[in-house]
């Protein structure tokens, strides 16, 4: 199945590449151990959801399907299909009168996570969230050692300014260490994130 960006430009689903300045000289291989950030986030807000702390959901992306096979009629195909417009952050929602918005990113680098992952509309859409006293953040999990950060979207617009004046294109888990939140991959929930922001507004 094909997808086009709002631009008709072609999209092309690419894996993850990391600086080679941010890994390490040894390769170091671990096996999958668990869920992805996607599934651990969904299955958090559903927690939140059953125990009416939150009502948080993935955004879904609008998609104009332009071409569809009907080889048969009950195996319809999605050949061909568009991204309506640029995405802005993965999920969204509302917790005791508070708005909260954010992007959920994962990196295979062990020391660093890489700018490129974050997109100037996804930065300029929180930075509005912001202005309208809403809470926006980026949640970052190292999958390679199972560790989890919130980063406050003020601290994010700084690491990206230094990035478009010409500094580190990464943030350094150091910086996620001291300006960020660790959070304990957990049972129920996986990730308690509302537990985080809860403190750091007071809500």
């Amino acid at each position: 199945m094909e997808f086009h960006y709002p631009t008709g430009r072609k999209y092309v689903a690419r894996p993850e590449k990391e600086n080679k300045n941010d890994l390490p000289d040894k390769e170091i291989i671990y096996s999958n151990r668990g869920m992805t950030l996607e599934e651990d986030l969904n299955e958090t807000n559903q927690y939140y959801l059953s125990n009416g702390l939150a009502v948080i959901h993935k955004k879904p992306t609008p998609v104009q399907i332009v071409h569809v096979d009907y080889a048969k009629r009950s195996t319809a195909v999605i050949k061909e299909a568009y991204f309506r417009q640029a995405s802005t952050t993965d999920y969204n929602g509302i917790s005791n009168g508070k708005y909260i918005d954010f992007e959920a990113k994962e990196t295979k680098s062990p020391t660093s996570f890489p700018l490129k992952n974050i997109h100037g509309h996804q930065i300029e859409h929180m930075k509005n969230v912001i202005k309208q006293n809403g809470i926006a953040f980026v949640i970052i999990r190292f999958s390679a050692t199972e560790e989890i950060y919130l980063l406050e979207g003020e601290h994010l617009f700084k690491f990206w300014d230094r990035m478009k004046n010409g500094g580190r294109k990464s943030i350094t888990k150091q910086e996620l260490k001291t300006y960020g939140h660790s959070i304990e991959l957990g049972w129920a929930p996986r990730i308690d994130y509302l537990k985080v922001i809860r403190n750091l507004y007071s809500f």
